[in-house]
């Protein structure tokens, strides 16, 4: 059996990071110690466990400290990743164990919610994740959106290298994630990889002194492509504004290429947009995010429709328990479930979905991750009313 330990700062190049390479990279890699020592800023304060056997390290995960909105409320989030066994320690429960492991100290430093990129989506599930949706690409010739350039609007917008305007970026992610469900904002540590290469412009919109829009975007060359991140804005007018700022790029980039929220119709963004909007979900290579509670306690005071009902959350070391879920007042209220009342029994990852908005407490019976009785479903499906995530705002 391994034994299974935390390790910190420069203790990371001898254990965890002895893997990163294989399990993340092209390899054999000419990749040299320098190299790695120079991502430690960037592991800072992250919770780094490692399971050895006889002083070698064979399997590790990690997690940084985050923050994500859920229904309205800005909870203390873990973002998983780094999950790596040496290939001829695989299948011996391993990550099994650091997952547990990992769960339990997570949530004793406070943090409720946790999201992770699976590699093995099954086996995250078992752990108590579900899929969330995916954000898509726009992509378009900037010349559709030339109408926009003759539009008189409120506002401005300017442009500026991301080490100049990190500081409104940040302030305006803050913002948003105050008011968008899933919205995610990392530490600065985390979010300062985007500051060091130093390779994105950004845009920023501005309306009587407000920002009301950011984007952040490099051009690959002269009659290539314009690629944006996230297109994020708090108002339709900062949407219009950036859009516009794109459209000036009509006789020097052929295409652009920008992220949306999953429900975000960019063929209603001017009259016959020529635009092609997409999302592929592949694994290992670009899986959906997947998110889980690390304790109900994540539900209370969440905003929620009429509804009141008792849940059994079964499979699951961390949530394992009855509850009373009552939503009478608007926002949740969580109370010790009596067994007499309306009962759904739900898996962590059933109550995931429903906490997320992303299942239907008849998805949650039709995917196996729980029994919902007839008379809770309508109680379930208001209370927890679905929702979209958008999960923006990674750093």
């Amino acid at each position: 059996m391994s034994t299974i330990r935390r390790v910190h700062g420069d203790e990371r190049l001898g254990t965890a990071f002895t893997l990163y390479p294989y399990a993340f990279d092209a390899t054999p890699s000419p990749g040299t110690e320098d190299e790695l020592r120079a991502l430690l800023p960037y592991h800072r304060d992250n919770t780094t466990l490692v399971a050895e056997e006889d002083g070698r390290t064979v399997a590790t995960a990690s997690a940084f400290p985050a923050q994500q909105n859920l229904r309205g409320n800005v909870l203390p989030m873990a973002g998983i990743g780094w999950v790596a066994t040496q290939p001829d320690a695989r299948r011996q429960g391993h990550g099994s164990r650091l997952m547990h492991r990992l769960h339990a100290e997570l949530l004793d430093s406070g943090h409720l919610l946790a999201t992770l990129y699976p590699f093995h989506p099954a086996f995250y599930e078992r752990f108590g994740y579900v899929g969330l949706p995916l954000n898509r690409t726009a992509t378009f010739p900037p010349a559709a959106l030339a109408p926009l350039l003759g539009v008189e609007l409120p506002g401005q917008v300017t442009q500026r290298s991301i080490r100049d305007g990190f500081e409104d970026y940040r302030a305006f992610q803050r913002q948003l994630m105050a008011h968008r469900h899933g919205y995610t904002y990392t530490a600065d540590y985390r979010a300062a990889r985007a500051l060091d290469p130093a390779n994105r412009w950004l845009a920023t919109a501005v309306v009587d002194g407000a920002v009301v829009g950011v984007l952040t975007y490099h051009i690959d060359g002269y009659g290539g492509t314009l690629r944006a991140d996230e297109l994020l804005y708090s108002t339709f007018l900062g949407r219009a504004l950036l859009l516009r700022f794109i459209a000036t790029h009509i006789h020097q980039v052929s295409s652009v290429v920008v992220t949306v929220a999953p429900d975000e119709y960019p063929e209603s963004w001017v009259t016959g947009l020529t635009v092609r909007t997409e999302a592929e979900a592949a694994f290992p290579t670009s899986p959906p995010l997947m998110a889980r509670l690390l304790s109900v306690e994540a539900l209370r005071g969440a905003r929620c429709g009429p509804g009141r009902v008792e849940i059994e959350v079964v499979d699951d070391r961390l949530l394992a328990g009855r509850y009373r879920l009552d939503g009478t007042g608007g926002a949740i209220d969580i109370g010790p479930g009596s067994g007499t009342a309306k009962t759904a029994t739900l898996t962590a990852a059933g109550l995931a979905g429903l906490a997320y908005g992303v299942l239907d407490p008849a998805e949650v019976v039709t995917r196996g991750l729980g029994e919902v009785p007839d008379d809770a479903v309508e109680e379930l499906r208001s209370l927890l009313y679905r929702l979209t995530p958008h999960v923006f705002g990674k750093g």
